[in-house]
């Protein structure tokens, strides 16, 4: 804890610092909440993406077996063109926020291909974007836990070392001030009974 002088400018400034830690403190709480209401909608989100996910796979189970004939899926089957993000804010926090994704399908001979690709390659468009936006949904929850940590240390700092620090400054001056306005005082009474002593 730093120095502090004992004066009356010096109780005004700690007077002054206690009222705006006072002021700021309710808004980094209500931050604070905020930001931990957000976290608990994503962790709600990336559990919906990822039960979705765990569905899509278990109905694409039995298609598995079909992929291994050669010659029809390949890697220029489907392809992602375009990953779509906007942009978002949350108590102040700039976060990516998933729009999308455009796909390009090779072309293929109708007559020649079997007829489980067309449902191939949307059940593999489906997980694809299930995918791309529970990677969006993960840098927002990381974003958002920074965020989160540093509003909570604020808020600590604030309510543990600030504020006491503050009232704990105001009354150590406050004592000080009173102490040297008695010993004013006394000392005056003191003078004022020497010089009438004196005139006698």
């Amino acid at each position: 804890m730093a120095k502090i002088k004992l004066t009356k400018n010096e109780l005004k400034k700690q007077k002054d610092s206690l009222k705006m830690y006072r002021r700021y403190l309710p808004t980094l709480m209500l931050k604070k909440q905020q930001l931990q209401r957000e976290i608990r909608l994503t962790d709600l989100r990336l559990s919906e993406l990822y039960s979705a996910k765990e569905k899509l796979d278990e109905s694409f189970k039995p298609w598995i077996a079909v992929f291994g004939e050669t010659g029809f899926f390949t890697d220029n089957t489907l392809k992602i063109v375009n990953h779509k993000t906007g942009k978002g804010n949350i108590a102040g926090v700039s976060i990516p926020v998933f729009e999308g994704a455009d796909f390009e399908t090779s072309k293929y001979d109708l007559a020649r291909t079997p007829a489980w690709m067309d449902k191939a390659i949307d059940v593999i468009k489906q997980a694809l974007l299930l995918d791309l936006e529970a990677q969006i949904v993960e840098e927002q929850r990381r974003r958002l836990d920074r965020e989160l940590r540093i509003t909570t240390q604020r808020v600590n700092l604030f309510e543990k070392v600030k504020i006491p620090e503050a009232r704990g400054n105001i009354k150590k001056i406050q004592v000080y001030l009173g102490d040297q306005q008695t010993a004013s005082v006394v000392r005056g009474k003191i003078a004022k009974g020497g010089t009438g002593k004196a005139a006698i």
